[in-house]
């Protein structure tokens, strides 16, 4: 497995999308196999967005200042995905707003992820060597295995989830 923090990103996105994939092959019968996939799609959404928020944006906001602003863009992406995974993660998958929520969900991420893959990265690779990626990667695979599978809820957050969800 690569230790470049870029590659290891990647790597997570491929699977992301594969998960988008998999959901949208599902007719709009499969309530309990689109539970599953949500599922595993929260989980991957949550480990993703811990290791890129508590490790990759604050070593490239220090080494790579010109990214500034799609760094703090990314952290408001994520804040907006953040929002969503947690209301799924409350609603059952026979609610009438799950697939709903869970489509925004998906085109928020893809955005995203274009994003990263398309503006910034290279960006990243051109201003880092190949040394401070694998450092910053390396941060990120020890984060990993840490992480938090599913969502934390604070209590102003959860309050509005609940009355959002009713």
């Amino acid at each position: 497995m690569s230790t470049d923090a870029i590659v290891i990103l990647k790597d997570d996105h491929k699977e992301i999308r594969k998960l988008f994939r998999d959901f949208r092959s599902q007719g709009p019968n499969a309530t309990k196999t689109k539970g599953k996939i949500v599922d595993k799609i929260i989980e991957a959404l949550t480990v993703h967005t811990y290791i890129e928020n508590e490790c990759m944006y604050p070593e490239i906001r220090k080494r790579v200042p010109d990214l500034e602003d799609d760094i703090l863009e990314s952290y408001e992406e994520h804040h907006v995905a953040d929002v969503l995974v947690v209301e799924l993660a409350a609603l059952k998958p026979d609610s009438e707003r799950f697939d709903a929520k869970t489509t925004v969900l998906i085109e928020n991420v893809e955005h995203h992820i274009e994003e990263e893959e398309d503006e910034w990265f290279p960006k990243v690779r051109e201003a880092l060597g190949r040394k401070d990626l694998q450092e910053i990667g390396e941060e990120m695979l020890r984060l990993k295995e840490k992480a938090p599978r599913r969502p934390s809820q604070p209590s102003a957050l959860k309050k509005t989830v609940d009355a959002i969800i009713k």
